[in-house]
């Protein structure tokens, strides 16, 4: 019996770690990248109305105190630049899922290749617009 234990143990095992990296169907794909689009559209509409908002009332409160609105608007400018990177990086992952194996490591190590680089230049250009 402990034969027989041991057995079925090491084939749920297999069929666990034969499951990671293996492609979705593309149907399942196509689903998951509509999601994923659909998110972050959402997003990017988000971090614009809130980045609005936050001119808005900065300019609001301006009376002569031009530098805080510009911070204000340099940072709400890197906000929608990183709810984009976000969305951009979660529809790439996603689109990933139509691979396997090394195929989609390698997808996944562009994807978030191209993220990182996306965050940078969204960090970058709020830094040069900050004063």
């Amino acid at each position: 019996m402990p034969k027989f234990k041991l057995l079925v143990m090491s084939a749920l095992v297999l069929a666990a770690v034969s499951a990671c990296d293996s492609a979705k169907s593309p149907d399942k794909v196509e689903s998951n990248v509509a999601a994923a689009q659909a998110k972050a559209a959402s997003e990017v509409a988000d971090a614009q109305r809130s980045a609005a908002k936050d001119v808005d009332a900065a300019q609001d409160k301006m009376n002569g105190q031009g530098v805080e609105l510009s911070n204000t608007n340099a940072k709400a400018t890197y906000d929608v630049a990183m709810a984009k990177a976000e969305g951009d990086h979660k529809v790439a992952s996603a689109k990933c899922d139509a691979l396997a194996g090394d195929a989609q490591k390698s997808c996944r190590d562009v994807s978030d290749a191209e993220y990182e680089l996306a965050k940078s230049r969204a960090k970058a250009t709020l830094d040069a617009q900050k004063r």
